[in-house]
């Protein structure tokens, strides 16, 4: 045993010095404390000065003592591997000895510390930890037994994977029994520990909690109405985790925990109501939601309603109650990062507009940004409305015209947001009341309130489909009129949730803006002047997505001349490593496409630099693997979006782009971007290479051979976008390359036949692969006609639904020539190429030709009688559509 360490006076002040120093609030002070700490830690016993007085110098004041804790546990993070074995066994006696500090604030900093130490993978190499901790929470001293157990529910926090598993010898089938014993403990902060102890081990269904689970459910409703909120709060935290894994368990007492839930739901503690409302939340998705909770709707919604009010402490927050703010400029803190979405390939289907995104969920106002009450109670009414559709308005109904004409505006607020939670499940039945509701809700747009006028503006974009189904005079004009003078705000919250309604209602309502696009146009580029900068990025949103709704109809000098001064202005001032970029030239590439030659006069200084971005991304990807330490990682946001725009300016302005390609190093670059190792990098380079071989298939071709290995390694459906684009573009590489395909066939097929026949693959997916085939069966059909048996009926099935379009066309086009090489692979299936064919409204001559002689041969090779009992199990509209266009 070594002897025992003591501190050297002199070096024990100079830390404690550093220790006070480290509290000022002057940033160069604390950047020549970081430096001196990080000299310090060259010396091995500096740790054990860290330990020495968080744990035995009482002299000292407690924030400074916790401090000290901090640091150590920071160099225990970083460093903790290079300790000497004196030095680790020194903190580890100190931490066990001071558990039970008579301070909160010791106990719980020593807490932290042991659990940062086991979680260094420490708990196979501290093996009395556990036991100890478990023998203390026996002890007669409440310090001792609370101190323990914050450090135990740190532990299974921070390892609950470690405890459950052989690693350790299985110590969770000690502690549950353990900790189940506390739950009638008489201290509330001991009973809270022990519930939120066990309910880490909840969701991963761990075994030793499962032999237990029903004498867990038992104390849990005994500790049901405790008096200490914390133990409510994990009491409901349980039920709701309990509900997703073991609701078997729950079902026989679901009336009573329905009943529990609703009084939780109205705790007077928030964080409690928290808690509980999420179980209307779980219970949503789960099957026996209408079965369990049918009967209990109409003391539910009123709950719900009651709980999307603001409270007082959000107003505070939201400072709602200053009015105009457009002239303060924004806090950088407060500007969430975007994500940019990379582009993705997709086909059109009949009759519907823009494609909408499936995972584009309008946030619920997301002016705060912390989940909240009033968020949990509207995203509650939500889910249920679409799981009890109008069963649910019955209930509220009578609620909504109280709250809506309410003369408080925190009442009247809520009414409106309840109207936007419903929106989407409750449609069936509202629109019935939309006629008359409508106007009114207009009307509140120009509330006094701006906390009304903003949530009123994401409630009337929830309805933007109805509105957009009617005449455009009755509701559309009017919503729209109003919609961009609120664009115009003098509140900055208001302008935000404008801003996202009008890019709601410009994807439903597409070219119906044509006539008004001057008046939007002018409303849009007045708010560049006046927004301060997070707001910027919302509009330059808006302006995107109205280029995508309009496309050509864009393409007037006059909307020009308005719209491309203020962005080139931005484009000019943005230094390359600025982030707003991203949404800018996102808004950019849609302009791009919508203008095809009308972009022509802004290409080449935009080309250029998103050219320079890549090469630039490239660069420093190169410059950190070379040196990690001496370079940072690049953002490869910068590259994807570079590379969309370069996607949006070749599919806008087409051959015309070809002096620009000649004249870069796109392509090699290019083919760097194809081989990174982000996926989302990949699938724009991907995106590209397909609209540059449509553009200027002269500068591609002779890298062919070099791209093509590199699309055969990326037909890997478990990544659906990289897929879904690589497939797209051996597509049009096919058509432009002919017959001199061939020899990249095996390079491609097999993968691709196998991803047609997935089941459960992504529609969008099946139809560029369907596609794809289709092409590489028309250039070589040799090559691909004796797999045909493969893979013809899930190609026909897949392409029935999309629009006639030349992709379409040449698809079809290959089906037919493999089927005049191999007739044999496309019997068994023929009722599903008939079906396919039958898809089509109006085909080229030559390929209606083409289908004309495939009928007739089948129908001539069969003989009249077996067509005739084939042809009857056709559905009516297919027998009659082939008889019409093809006289079968």
């Amino acid at each position: 045993m070594e002897c025992e360490w003591k501190p050297d006076q002199q070096g024990l002040q100079q830390i404690l010095q550093l220790l006070k120093e480290s509290q000022s609030p002057d940033t160069s002070m604390q950047r020549s404390v970081q430096q001196r700490l990080e000299q310090l830690n060259q010396y091995p016993d500096f740790n054990n000065y860290l330990i020495f007085v968080l744990t035995k110098l009482k002299t000292e004041d407690e924030p400074t003592r916790s401090l000290s804790g901090l640091i150590l546990k920071n160099n225990v993070k970083a460093h903790y591997q290079n300790f000497p074995n004196g030095v680790c066994d020194f903190i580890k006696n100190e931490c066990l000895q001071s558990i039970g500090d008579s301070s909160p604030l010791i106990r719980a900093t020593v807490g932290i510390l042991i659990t940062t130490i086991a979680s260094k993978g420490e708990l196979q190499n501290w093996p009395e930890l556990l036991p100890k901790l478990c023998l203390l929470l026996d002890s007669e001293d409440y310090n001792t037994c609370e101190g323990a157990f914050g450090a135990l529910q740190k532990i299974c926090e921070d390892s609950a994977e470690i405890l459950d598993s052989d690693m350790l010898d299985r110590p969770l089938n000690i502690l549950i029994p353990k900790f189940l014993q506390f739950f009638r403990h008489s201290s509330p902060k001991i009973r809270s520990h022990a519930i939120a102890c066990v309910n880490q081990f909840i969701i991963c269904r761990t075994q030793a909690l499962m032999l237990h689970i029903d004498p867990f459910i038992e104390n849990l409703f005994a500790l049901a109405t405790d008096e200490e909120p914390e133990v409510r709060k994990n009491v409901c935290r349980a039920l709701v985790m309990l509900l997703e894994v073991r609701l078997d368990r729950l079902l026989p007492h679901m009336h009573n925990i329905i009943e529990y839930m609703l009084q939780r739901t109205q705790d007077p503690d928030e964080n409690v109501a928290l808690e509980a409302c999420e179980f209307w939340l779980t219970l949503a998705e789960q099957p026996v939601c209408k079965e369990v909770l049918s009967g209990h709707l109409s003391q539910l919604t009123p709950v719900l309603v009651n709980g999307m009010r603001y409270s007082e402490i959000d107003i505070i927050l939201l400072k709602g109650d200053i009015e105009e703010d457009e002239t303060v400029p924004d806090n950088e803190q407060d500007i969430r990062p975007r994500f940019h979405r990379s582009r993705t390939v997709a086909q059109h289907h009949e009759g519907e507009s823009i494609e909408e995104d499936e995972d584009d969920e309008d946030e619920l106002d997301d002016t705060i940004s912390d989940w909240n009450l009033r968020k949990c109670s509207a995203a509650a009414l939500d889910v249920l409305a679409n799981v009890f559709r109008d069963d649910l308005l019955v209930h509220l109904l009578p609620l909504l015209k109280e709250l809506i004409f309410h003369s408080d505006w925190i009442v009247k607020e809520s009414g409106v947001l309840v109207l936007g939670a419903i929106a989407e499940g409750c449609m069936q039945g509202m629109i019935t009341y939309l006629p008359e509701l409508i106007p009114h809700l207009i009307q509140f747009l120009s509330d006094k309130k701006a906390l009304v006028r903003s949530i009123t503006c994401w409630t009337l974009s929830r309805y933007a489909h109805w509105v957009v189904s009617q005449p455009p005079d009755t509701y559309l004009k009017p919503l729209m009129t109003e919609l961009l003078q609120r664009i115009l705000d003098s509140n900055k919250r208001v302008q935000e949730a404008a801003c996202s309604a009008f890019a709601t209602l410009e994807e439903e309502a597409c070219t119906e803006l044509v006539p008004y696009l001057a008046f939007i146009l002018d409303t849009l580029v007045f708010a560049f002047s006046k927004y301060q900068h997070k707001n910027l990025l919302i509009l330059y949103d808006a302006i995107g997505t109205l280029a995508d709704s309009v496309g050509h109809h864009l393409n007037k000098q006059e909307y020009i001349q308005m719209l491309m001064p203020p962005l080139i202005q931005k484009w000019n001032q943005l230094k390359d490593e600025d982030k707003d970029l991203f949404p800018l030239l996102e808004c950019l590439s849609s302009i791009a496409t919508a203008l095809q030659s009308g972009f022509l006069p802004y290409c080449e200084p935009v080309y250029q630099r998103c050219v320079n971005l890549v090469q630039k991304t490239l660069a420093q990807a190169m410059l950190h693997q070379s040196q990690p330490d001496q370079y940072d990682p690049p953002d490869k946001d910068f590259m994807i979006v570079a590379l969309d725009l370069l996607s949006g300016l070749a599919e806008g302005l087409g051959e015309t782009i070809e002096h620009l390609v000649a004249r870069s190093n796109v392509l090699t670059l290019l083919y760097q971007c194809m081989q990174d190792k982000m996926p989302e990098v990949r699938q724009s380079s991907f995106a590209l290479l397909g609209d540059l071989t449509k553009a200027s298939f002269q500068h591609v071709k002779p890298c062919i051979a070099d791209f093509m290995p590199i699309l055969g390694r990326n037909l890997n459906p478990e990544l659906i976008s990289v897929c879904n684009n690589a497939t797209w573009a051996i597509g049009e590489i096919s058509i432009q390359m002919g017959p001199e395909m061939q020899p990249y066939i095996a390079i491609v097929l097999q993968q691709l036949v196998e991803i047609i026949n997935r089941p459960n693959t992504p529609k969008t997916l099946l139809e560029n692969t369907a596609i794809t085939i289709g092409r590489l069966g028309y250039v070589c059909p040799q090559e691909v006609a004796p797999m045909l048996q493969q893979f013809i009926r899930p190609w026909c099935t897949s392409l029935r639904n999309i629009r006639d379009n030349e992709e379409k066309d040449s698809a079809f086009r290959g089906i037919c020539t493999m089927i005049s090489v191999n007739p044999g692979g496309v019997v068994q299936d023929f009722i599903f190429f008939c079906d396919a064919v039958a898809s089509w409204v109006n085909p080229k001559d030559d390929l209606k030709d083409m289908f004309y002689k495939i009928l007739h041969g089948f129908k001539n090779q069969v003989g009249e009688d077996n067509w005739k009992r084939f042809s009857d199990q056709f559905p009516m509209p297919l027998k009659e559509r082939l008889a019409t266009f093809y006289g079968v």
